[in-house]
Protein backbone atom coordinates (compact mmCIF):
# COMPACT_ATOMS: atom_id res chain seq x y z
CA UNK A 1 0.00 0.00 0.00
CA UNK A 2 2.80 2.38 0.90
CA UNK A 3 4.50 1.65 -2.42
CA UNK A 4 1.24 2.37 -4.25
CA UNK A 5 0.82 5.68 -2.42
CA UNK A 6 4.37 6.64 -3.26
CA UNK A 7 3.78 5.83 -6.92
CA UNK A 8 0.59 7.92 -6.99
CA UNK A 9 2.36 10.81 -5.32
CA UNK A 10 5.14 10.61 -7.86
CA UNK A 11 2.64 10.62 -10.73
CA UNK A 12 0.84 13.64 -9.24
CA UNK A 13 4.09 15.53 -8.82
CA UNK A 14 5.11 14.71 -12.38
CA UNK A 15 1.76 15.88 -13.77
CA UNK A 16 2.01 19.16 -11.88
CA UNK A 17 5.49 19.74 -13.20
CA UNK A 18 4.33 18.95 -16.73
CA UNK A 19 1.56 21.53 -16.67
CA UNK A 20 2.44 24.82 -18.36
CA UNK A 21 2.92 27.72 -15.99
CA UNK A 22 -0.08 30.00 -15.69
CA UNK A 23 0.20 32.82 -18.18
CA UNK A 24 0.04 36.36 -16.79
CA UNK A 25 -3.15 38.19 -17.66
CA UNK A 26 -2.84 40.36 -20.72
CA UNK A 27 -2.87 44.09 -19.97
CA UNK A 28 -4.56 47.07 -21.52
CA UNK A 29 -1.81 48.90 -23.43
CA UNK A 30 -2.05 52.64 -24.06
CA UNK A 31 0.36 54.55 -26.30
CA UNK A 32 0.63 58.34 -25.98
CA UNK A 33 2.04 59.24 -29.39
CA UNK A 34 4.13 62.36 -29.91
CA UNK A 35 2.27 64.55 -32.43
CA UNK A 36 3.94 67.77 -31.30
CA UNK A 37 1.14 69.14 -29.16
CA UNK A 38 -1.87 67.56 -30.84
CA UNK A 39 -3.42 64.31 -29.69
CA UNK A 40 -3.11 60.71 -30.83
CA UNK A 41 -3.65 58.10 -28.12
CA UNK A 42 -3.86 54.42 -29.06
CA UNK A 43 -5.59 51.84 -26.84
CA UNK A 44 -5.06 48.11 -27.45
CA UNK A 45 -7.19 45.71 -25.39
CA UNK A 46 -6.20 42.22 -24.21
CA UNK A 47 -8.48 40.73 -26.89
CA UNK A 48 -6.72 42.76 -29.59
CA UNK A 49 -9.35 45.42 -30.24
CA UNK A 50 -8.04 48.94 -30.81
CA UNK A 51 -9.23 52.50 -30.37
CA UNK A 52 -7.39 55.63 -31.48
CA UNK A 53 -8.41 58.93 -29.94
CA UNK A 54 -7.61 61.73 -32.42
CA UNK A 55 -5.15 61.85 -35.28
CA UNK A 56 -2.59 64.62 -34.80
CA UNK A 57 -1.70 67.38 -37.27
CA UNK A 58 -1.98 67.07 -41.06
CA UNK A 59 0.90 68.10 -43.30
CA UNK A 60 4.55 68.17 -42.24
CA UNK A 61 5.21 65.56 -44.97
CA UNK A 62 2.92 63.09 -43.23
CA UNK A 63 4.86 63.30 -39.97
CA UNK A 64 2.03 62.44 -37.57
CA UNK A 65 0.42 59.79 -39.78
CA UNK A 66 3.78 58.03 -40.04
CA UNK A 67 4.23 58.18 -36.27
CA UNK A 68 0.75 56.78 -35.60
CA UNK A 69 1.21 53.95 -38.10
CA UNK A 70 4.64 53.10 -36.67
CA UNK A 71 3.19 52.77 -33.18
CA UNK A 72 0.26 50.73 -34.51
CA UNK A 73 2.71 48.30 -36.13
CA UNK A 74 4.70 48.12 -32.91
CA UNK A 75 1.47 47.26 -31.07
CA UNK A 76 0.48 44.62 -33.62
CA UNK A 77 -2.52 46.63 -34.83
CA UNK A 78 -3.47 46.17 -38.50
CA UNK A 79 -6.93 47.75 -38.19
CA UNK A 80 -8.38 50.51 -36.02
CA UNK A 81 -11.66 49.19 -34.66
CA UNK A 82 -12.61 52.68 -33.45
CA UNK A 83 -11.42 56.19 -34.23
CA UNK A 84 -12.81 58.63 -31.68
CA UNK A 85 -12.51 62.24 -32.84
CA UNK A 86 -12.89 64.55 -29.86
CA UNK A 87 -13.55 67.67 -31.97
CA UNK A 88 -12.82 69.24 -35.33
CA UNK A 89 -9.53 71.07 -35.01
CA UNK A 90 -6.48 70.30 -37.14
CA UNK A 91 -4.40 68.89 -34.28
CA UNK A 92 -7.13 66.35 -33.45
CA UNK A 93 -9.06 65.53 -36.66
CA UNK A 94 -6.67 66.71 -39.36
CA UNK A 95 -5.35 63.27 -40.34
CA UNK A 96 -8.59 61.28 -40.42
CA UNK A 97 -8.59 61.07 -44.23
CA UNK A 98 -4.88 60.29 -44.45
CA UNK A 99 -5.20 57.53 -41.87
CA UNK A 100 -8.30 56.05 -43.51
CA UNK A 101 -6.30 55.77 -46.73
CA UNK A 102 -3.52 53.84 -44.98
CA UNK A 103 -5.24 51.60 -42.41
CA UNK A 104 -8.80 50.19 -42.18
CA UNK A 105 -11.02 52.02 -39.69
CA UNK A 106 -14.11 50.17 -38.51
CA UNK A 107 -16.14 52.84 -36.69
CA UNK A 108 -15.80 56.63 -36.54
CA UNK A 109 -17.01 58.19 -33.28
CA UNK A 110 -17.83 61.91 -32.98
CA UNK A 111 -20.26 64.50 -31.57
CA UNK A 112 -21.93 65.41 -34.87
CA UNK A 113 -21.58 68.53 -37.00
CA UNK A 114 -18.96 71.20 -36.43
CA UNK A 115 -20.05 74.56 -35.06
CA UNK A 116 -17.23 76.46 -36.75
CA UNK A 117 -17.99 78.06 -40.12
CA UNK A 118 -14.83 79.69 -41.48
CA UNK A 119 -13.33 78.28 -44.68
CA UNK A 120 -10.62 76.27 -42.95
CA UNK A 121 -13.12 74.70 -40.55
CA UNK A 122 -15.43 73.79 -43.42
CA UNK A 123 -12.57 72.20 -45.36
CA UNK A 124 -11.44 70.18 -42.34
CA UNK A 125 -14.96 68.92 -41.64
CA UNK A 126 -15.50 68.01 -45.31
CA UNK A 127 -12.25 66.02 -45.27
CA UNK A 128 -13.36 64.23 -42.12
CA UNK A 129 -16.75 63.36 -43.61
CA UNK A 130 -15.01 61.88 -46.65
CA UNK A 131 -12.97 59.65 -44.36
CA UNK A 132 -15.97 58.78 -42.19
CA UNK A 133 -17.81 57.46 -45.23
CA UNK A 134 -15.30 54.59 -45.44
CA UNK A 135 -16.57 53.01 -42.20
CA UNK A 136 -19.45 52.96 -39.77
CA UNK A 137 -20.46 56.09 -37.88
CA UNK A 138 -21.38 56.35 -34.20
CA UNK A 139 -22.84 59.66 -32.99
CA UNK A 140 -22.38 59.83 -29.22
CA UNK A 141 -23.99 61.73 -26.39
CA UNK A 142 -23.10 61.87 -22.67
CA UNK A 143 -23.88 58.58 -20.96
CA UNK A 144 -23.28 56.46 -24.07
CA UNK A 145 -20.81 53.57 -23.94
CA UNK A 146 -18.60 52.34 -26.75
CA UNK A 147 -18.94 48.59 -27.39
CA UNK A 148 -15.31 47.54 -26.99
CA UNK A 149 -14.48 44.15 -25.51
CA UNK A 150 -12.57 44.37 -22.22
CA UNK A 151 -13.08 48.15 -21.84
CA UNK A 152 -15.89 50.29 -20.53
CA UNK A 153 -15.62 53.58 -22.41
CA UNK A 154 -18.23 56.02 -21.08
CA UNK A 155 -18.86 59.28 -22.88
CA UNK A 156 -19.05 62.10 -20.32
CA UNK A 157 -19.16 65.14 -22.64
CA UNK A 158 -20.13 65.62 -26.28
CA UNK A 159 -21.50 68.42 -28.42
CA UNK A 160 -21.46 70.90 -25.52
CA UNK A 161 -23.53 68.60 -23.28
CA UNK A 162 -22.38 66.74 -20.17
CA UNK A 163 -23.37 63.92 -17.86
CA UNK A 164 -26.35 64.61 -15.65
CA UNK A 165 -26.04 61.46 -13.54
CA UNK A 166 -22.93 60.36 -11.65
CA UNK A 167 -20.82 57.50 -12.95
CA UNK A 168 -21.00 55.99 -9.48
CA UNK A 169 -23.43 56.89 -6.71
CA UNK A 170 -23.44 58.79 -4.54
CA UNK A 171 -21.77 61.80 -6.17
CA UNK A 172 -19.60 63.56 -3.62
CA UNK A 173 -20.06 67.31 -3.05
CA UNK A 174 -17.10 69.30 -4.33
CA UNK A 175 -15.96 71.95 -1.83
CA UNK A 176 -13.82 73.67 -4.48
CA UNK A 177 -16.93 74.81 -6.35
CA UNK A 178 -17.41 77.74 -3.97
CA UNK A 179 -14.16 79.35 -5.15
CA UNK A 180 -14.58 78.63 -8.87
CA UNK A 181 -14.26 81.70 -11.13
CA UNK A 182 -15.71 81.24 -14.63
CA UNK A 183 -14.00 82.44 -17.79
CA UNK A 184 -15.65 83.93 -20.88
CA UNK A 185 -17.88 81.40 -22.67
CA UNK A 186 -16.10 79.37 -25.35
CA UNK A 187 -18.12 79.11 -28.60
CA UNK A 188 -15.53 76.96 -30.39
CA UNK A 189 -15.24 73.25 -31.06
CA UNK A 190 -13.08 72.89 -27.95
CA UNK A 191 -16.12 73.26 -25.69
CA UNK A 192 -17.89 70.52 -27.66
CA UNK A 193 -15.12 67.95 -27.16
CA UNK A 194 -16.07 64.31 -26.75
CA UNK A 195 -14.73 63.42 -23.31
CA UNK A 196 -14.53 59.86 -22.04
CA UNK A 197 -13.72 57.83 -18.95
CA UNK A 198 -11.96 54.60 -19.90
CA UNK A 199 -12.23 51.76 -17.38
CA UNK A 200 -10.41 48.42 -17.45
CA UNK A 201 -11.43 46.48 -14.40
CA UNK A 202 -10.52 48.76 -11.49
CA UNK A 203 -8.23 50.96 -13.61
CA UNK A 204 -9.73 54.31 -14.67
CA UNK A 205 -8.40 56.99 -17.02
CA UNK A 206 -9.98 60.20 -18.31
CA UNK A 207 -9.51 62.02 -21.63
CA UNK A 208 -11.55 65.21 -22.12
CA UNK A 209 -10.01 66.32 -25.41
CA UNK A 210 -9.74 70.13 -25.42
CA UNK A 211 -12.71 70.77 -23.12
CA UNK A 212 -12.46 74.27 -21.70
CA UNK A 213 -12.71 75.78 -18.23
CA UNK A 214 -16.45 76.39 -17.79
CA UNK A 215 -17.41 73.02 -19.31
CA UNK A 216 -14.98 71.25 -16.98
CA UNK A 217 -16.70 72.84 -14.01
CA UNK A 218 -20.12 71.55 -15.11
CA UNK A 219 -18.90 67.97 -14.62
CA UNK A 220 -17.94 68.38 -10.98
CA UNK A 221 -20.16 71.12 -9.50
CA UNK A 222 -21.95 71.16 -7.19
CA UNK A 223 -21.26 67.40 -7.03
CA UNK A 224 -18.45 65.43 -8.65
CA UNK A 225 -20.20 63.32 -11.31
CA UNK A 226 -16.95 61.67 -12.43
CA UNK A 227 -15.45 60.25 -9.25
CA UNK A 228 -11.70 59.70 -9.11
CA UNK A 229 -9.27 58.37 -11.72
CA UNK A 230 -5.90 56.69 -11.77
CA UNK A 231 -4.63 58.57 -14.82
CA UNK A 232 -5.48 62.07 -16.00
CA UNK A 233 -4.53 63.02 -19.54
CA UNK A 234 -4.12 66.74 -19.11
CA UNK A 235 -6.91 68.52 -20.93
CA UNK A 236 -6.09 70.74 -23.92
CA UNK A 237 -2.37 69.80 -23.86
CA UNK A 238 -1.87 71.55 -20.52
CA UNK A 239 -3.17 74.99 -21.52
CA UNK A 240 -4.32 77.45 -18.87
CA UNK A 241 -7.74 77.90 -20.52
CA UNK A 242 -8.45 74.32 -19.39
CA UNK A 243 -7.31 72.21 -16.41
CA UNK A 244 -9.40 74.13 -13.88
CA UNK A 245 -8.39 73.20 -10.32
CA UNK A 246 -12.05 72.50 -9.53
CA UNK A 247 -11.96 69.40 -11.77
CA UNK A 248 -8.30 68.34 -11.63
CA UNK A 249 -8.26 68.19 -7.84
CA UNK A 250 -11.68 66.50 -7.69
CA UNK A 251 -10.43 63.72 -9.99
CA UNK A 252 -7.64 63.00 -7.51
CA UNK A 253 -5.39 61.37 -10.15
CA UNK A 254 -2.45 59.25 -9.13
CA UNK A 255 -0.63 59.98 -12.38
CA UNK A 256 -0.94 62.75 -14.97
CA UNK A 257 0.33 62.56 -18.55
CA UNK A 258 0.60 65.71 -20.66
CA UNK A 259 0.42 65.51 -24.48
CA UNK A 260 2.07 68.87 -25.06
CA UNK A 261 4.57 70.08 -27.66
CA UNK A 262 7.64 72.24 -27.06
CA UNK A 263 5.64 75.44 -27.57
CA UNK A 264 2.07 74.04 -27.54
CA UNK A 265 0.49 73.57 -24.13
CA UNK A 266 2.54 73.01 -21.04
CA UNK A 267 1.64 76.39 -19.54
CA UNK A 268 2.67 77.35 -16.04
CA UNK A 269 -0.77 77.70 -14.45
CA UNK A 270 -2.05 74.36 -15.71
CA UNK A 271 1.14 72.55 -14.74
CA UNK A 272 1.00 74.07 -11.26
CA UNK A 273 -2.60 72.91 -10.89
CA UNK A 274 -1.73 69.36 -11.90
CA UNK A 275 1.36 69.15 -9.71
CA UNK A 276 -0.59 70.41 -6.68
CA UNK A 277 -3.41 67.89 -7.10
CA UNK A 278 -3.92 65.91 -3.85
CA UNK A 279 -2.45 62.43 -4.02
CA UNK A 280 -0.56 62.92 -7.29
CA UNK A 281 2.36 60.51 -7.44
CA UNK A 282 3.90 61.35 -10.82
CA UNK A 283 3.55 63.75 -13.76
CA UNK A 284 4.84 62.62 -17.18
CA UNK A 285 5.34 64.94 -20.18
CA UNK A 286 5.54 64.09 -23.87
CA UNK A 287 7.74 67.19 -24.32
CA UNK A 288 9.83 69.57 -22.32
CA UNK A 289 7.82 72.79 -22.24
CA UNK A 290 9.43 75.96 -23.52
CA UNK A 291 6.34 77.86 -22.37
CA UNK A 292 7.11 77.18 -18.72
CA UNK A 293 10.68 75.81 -18.44
CA UNK A 294 10.77 76.28 -14.67
CA UNK A 295 7.68 74.06 -14.29
CA UNK A 296 9.07 71.06 -16.19
CA UNK A 297 9.44 67.74 -14.44
CA UNK A 298 12.91 66.16 -14.16
CA UNK A 299 14.28 64.80 -17.46
CA UNK A 300 13.48 61.11 -16.73
CA UNK A 301 9.77 62.07 -16.73
CA UNK A 302 9.94 63.77 -20.15
CA UNK A 303 9.77 61.68 -23.34
CA UNK A 304 11.14 64.30 -25.76
CA UNK A 305 13.52 67.09 -24.87
CA UNK A 306 13.17 68.77 -28.29
CA UNK A 307 11.55 68.21 -31.70
CA UNK A 308 14.34 65.98 -33.01
CA UNK A 309 12.78 62.86 -31.49
CA UNK A 310 9.31 61.28 -31.29
CA UNK A 311 9.43 58.99 -28.30
CA UNK A 312 6.22 57.47 -26.95
CA UNK A 313 4.95 57.22 -23.39
CA UNK A 314 3.47 53.75 -22.86
CA UNK A 315 1.07 52.65 -20.15
CA UNK A 316 0.15 49.04 -19.34
CA UNK A 317 -2.76 48.46 -16.95
CA UNK A 318 -4.03 45.33 -15.19
CA UNK A 319 -7.63 44.65 -14.18
CA UNK A 320 -6.79 45.00 -10.48
CA UNK A 321 -6.00 48.69 -11.07
CA UNK A 322 -2.21 48.38 -11.06
CA UNK A 323 -0.29 49.85 -13.97
CA UNK A 324 3.12 50.85 -15.26
CA UNK A 325 4.23 53.90 -17.23
CA UNK A 326 7.35 53.86 -19.42
CA UNK A 327 9.26 56.74 -20.99
CA UNK A 328 10.30 55.61 -24.46
CA UNK A 329 13.35 57.88 -24.48
CA UNK A 330 14.95 56.63 -21.28
CA UNK A 331 13.07 53.36 -20.60
CA UNK A 332 12.33 54.82 -17.17
CA UNK A 333 9.45 52.66 -15.88
CA UNK A 334 7.42 53.27 -12.77
CA UNK A 335 4.94 50.85 -11.28
CA UNK A 336 1.78 51.81 -9.45
CA UNK A 337 0.01 49.22 -7.34
CA UNK A 338 -3.74 48.81 -6.98
CA UNK A 339 -5.42 51.69 -5.16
Amino acid sequence: MNARRCALAALLAASLLARPAAQPAKPLDVYFIDVEGGQATLFVTPSGESMLIDTGYPGFEGRDVKRILAVARQAGVAKLDYLLVTHYHNDHAGNAAALAARIPIGTFVDHGETVETDDNAKALYASYLEARATGRHLLVRPGDKLPLRDLEVTIVTAGGEHLTRPLASPAAPNPSCASFTPKAPDPSENARSVGSVIAFGRFRMIDLGDLTWNKEQELVCPNNLLGTVDVYLTTHHGLDQSNAPVIVHALHPRVAIMNNGPTKGGEAGAMKTVRSSPGLEDFWQLHASLNAPDANMPAPMIANLDESTAHVITLSAQRDGSFTVTNGRTNETRRYGPR
